[in-house]
C-alpha cells in the first residue's frame, strides 16, 4: 500500500518486477530482508469536502457556483504567519474524548507561508514547513494544540528574526518569484521540510523530498538542526562505482554542478519513509541527485534500528527515468511504483499567487487521470520470477482517491483495511477535490462504506490509531477545514463505525487566528 500527492495508490497483494511495477527483493532466494554483510550488488488534480454532522453542528450555506467554489479553494491554502508557542486547549464543539483513548501526540506537517511582504507568491509544494501538534489526554478528556514554523536554513534566510518580515530570495522547484535574486538565484531545491513527519527513537522529524530531515523538540517543536540520518552510510567512493558508460561520464559531469553550485546532496533522501513495526526497524530510501536529469536511477535503501544504527543497506540500480515518491515494502522485497510524469504546474499562478481548482479538477471523462487506488495482485514462481500481474479498480472502487493509511501494526504484514480521503462527488462545480469523505475499504468483503463532512467543508489525511484487539479497533484522527466559516477542526472518529451514523466520536476546534492552511501528511506518536 502506498501513498502520494502525485502519484497513484496501490495495494499489492503480490509484487513484480517489470515495466512501470518495479519490485527490487532484498534478499536472495525470496529470504527475509538480509543483514549489510550480506547485502547484493547495485543491481491534473480534483479537491472538495462535505461531513456528516450531528444534529448540534450548525451545516454551512448550501452554495455550489464557481466563484464560491473558487474562493473556498484559495482559502485552502492562505498563508498562516502566527505561531502558538504556548499549548492551547481546543474547545470541544461535538461530542467527547473517550477514556479509554491512548494518549499520545498527533504531528502534522505541511506548508505555511505562500507569499511574502514584497509581492512574491510560491506554489503549495514550496511553501515553508508549519509543524502542527495535537497532544490528546484521554484520561482528561482534552487536547492541546501547538504550531511552528520549521527553521530551515531557507525559512531563516528569508524571514527576518526581529520583524518577523518574509522576503522570499530564492524560487523552488514548483515556483517563479516576482520579487527575489535575479541573477545567481541558484538554490532551486530549497529544503522546506514541509511533507511529512516522523518520531523515531524518542526523535522528531521533518522531511522534504529532496534533502535531509530537520530534527524537532518533541515538546517544544523548537528547531534543533539538519539531522544527517545518512552519515557514515555511505562509504564507498564515487570513483569505485564508476564503470565508463556514457551516462556514467555525463553524471561524473554533473555532479560538481549539481554538489558545488546548487548545494545539492549528493543522496537525495525521499520523504517517505516506512516503519516495520514487527521488527523495530525504520525503513528509508534515497537515490542520487544526478539521477533526476539521467536515464537512469541508484536507490539505496537502508534499515535502522530504534538507536539509529544501521542494520541493513543495499543499492539498486535501474536503467530508466522514473519518479519514485512513494514505496512499499514486504517480509522479502521493497516494492517501488516507477511514475513516467511531465512536470506541469500550470494549475499555479505564480504572478497572481492563485491556484486554479479546474486543473485540479478534471473534465467528464477524463476521470482517469486522477489519483485512483487500485490492487495489483502478483503471482510469482518458485525462482521469484513474475507469472500473472492483473490491476483492477480496489474494491471497484472509482471515486478519486489520495492519502491511503493502514493500521500501522500491518503495514508490510497484510491487512484487511485501508482508509483513505476521497470525494463524495456532491459538488456540481469542482466535484473531485478537496476531498470531502474518508472511505473504508474491506479487502475480505470487497466493500467500501464512507463518512463525509458537511457542504464546504474538506478534510486532509486520515492517520489511524489502534487501540484494542481486531485490526479496525481504534481511531481515526483527520482535520476538518471548514472554509465557509475559516476553521479548523480535529476530529476523531471510530475506525469500525465507518458508514454508521455514530461514528463521529469528537470534534474540536482551533481557534480562529490559529486557522491553518491544507496540511500534507501526519504521524501519531504515542506516550508510551
Amino acid at each position: 500500500m502506498m501513498q502520494s500527492h502525485e502519484a497513484t495508490a496501490y495495494h499489492f497483494k503480490a509484487i513484480h518486477l517489470r515495466s512501470r511495477f518495479l519490485m527490487i527483493s532484498s534478499a536472495k532466494q525470496n529470504q527475509a530482508r538480509i543483514p549489510p554483510s550480506t547485502s547484493p550488488s547495485p543491481a491534473k488534480i480534483r479537491w472538495e469536502a462535505t461531513i456528516t454532522t450531528p444534529q448540534t453542528h450548525l451545516p454551512s450555506p448550501i452554495v455550489d457556483d464557481s466563484v464560491t467554489a473558487f474562493r473556498d479553494y484559495q482559502v485552502l491554502f492562505t498563508s498562516q504567519r502566527s505561531e502558538c508557542v504556548e499549548p492551547v486547549v481546543l474547545r470541544i464543539v461535538d461530542g467527547s474524548i473517550p477514556h479509554d483513548f491512548p494518549s499520545g501526540t498527533y504531528y502534522l506537517v505541511g506548508p505555511g507561508l505562500f507569499s511574502d511582504d514584497h509581492g512574491s507568491t510560491v506554489h503549495p509544494l514550496d511553501g515553508h514547513g508549519y509543524l502542527r501538534a495535537f497532544t490528546i489526554d484521554g484520561h482528561k478528556g482534552e487536547v492541546r494544540f501547538m504550531a511552528r514554523y520549521v527553521e530551515t536554513e531557507a525559512q531563516m534566510e528569508e524571514r527576518d528574526r526581529e520583524t518577523g518580515i518574509w522576503r522570499f530570495t530564492h524560487r523552488g522547484p514548483f515556483s517563479l518569484l516576482k520579487g527575489g535574486k535575479k541573477i545567481l538565484n541558484t538554490k532551486v531545491m530549497k529544503n522546506v521540510a514541509n511533507t511529512t513527519v516522523l518520531k523515531w527513537g524518542g526523535r522528531l522529524f521533518c522531511l522534504w523530498e529532496g534533502g535531509q530531515p530537520y530534527e524537532i523538540e518533541p515538546n517544544t517543536l523548537d528547531t534543533i538542526g539538519m539531522f544527517n540520518m545518512m552519515d557514515g552510510c555511505d562509504s564507498l567512493s564515487v570513483m569505485s562505482k564508476f564503470n565508463g558508460d556514457v551516462w556514467d561520464v555525463a553524471a561524473l559531469l554533473l555532479k560538481p554542478i549539481l554538489y558545488g553550485v546548487f548545494k545539492m546532496p549528493p543522496k537525495r533522501l525521499l520523504s517517505h519513509y516506512k516503519i516495520d513495526a514487527q521488527r523495530d526497524r525504520l525503513l528509508i530510501l534515497s537515490c542520487n541527485a544526478e539521477d533526476m536529469l539521467l536515464p537512469r536511477n541508484n536507490f539505496t535503501f537502508y534499515e535502522f534500528d530504534l538507536n539509529f544504527k544501521l542494520l541493513q543497506k543495499q543499492e539498486f540500480n535501474i536503467p530508466d527515468h522514473l519518479m519514485i515518491h512513494d514505496w512499499a515494502f514486504t517480509n522479502t522485497h521493497y516494492i517501488l511504483f516507477g511514475n513516467r510524469v511531465k512536470i506541469d504546474v500550470t494549475g499555479y499562478n505564480w504572478q497572481s499567487g492563485k491556484l486554479d481548482p479546474s486543473f485540479m479538477n478534471s473534465r467528464e471523462g477524463e476521470e482517469e487521470i486522477l489519483p485512483h487506488l487500485v490492487q495489483v495482485s502478483i503471482k510469482l514462481d518458485a525462482n521469484g520470477m513474475q507469472q500473472k500481474c492483473l490491476v483492477e479498480p480496489l474494491n471497484h472502487w472509482s471515486r478519486p482517491s489520495d492519502f491511503p493509511t493502514v493500521n500501522p501494526a500491518f503495514n508490510g504484514h497484510g491487512n484487511t483495511y485501508i482508509y483513505a480521503a476521497t470525494s463524495s462527488g456532491s459538488r456540481r462545480v469542482f466535484p473531485y477535490f478537496p476531498f470531502d469523505t474518508i472511505a473504508k475499504s474491506n479487502l475480505s468483503t470487497k466493500t467500501v462504506s464512507t463518512w463525509s463532512v458537511g457542504s464546504r467543508r474538506f478534510i486532509g489525511e486520515p492517520v489511524f490509531i489502534h487501540n484494542g484487539i481486531e485490526e479496525d479497533d481504534g481511531y481515526l484522527l483527520v482535520v476538518e477545514y471548514a472554509v465557509s466559516i475559516q476553521r479548523c477542526y480535529l476530529v476523531i472518529l471510530n475506525a469500525k463505525r465507518i458508514g454508521e451514523a455514530d461514528a463521529l466520536v469528537a470534534r474540536l476546534e482551533v481557534p480562529k487566528h490559529l486557522n491553518f492552511p491544507l496540511a500534507f501528511h501526519g504521524f501519531w506518536a504515542t506516550e508510551r
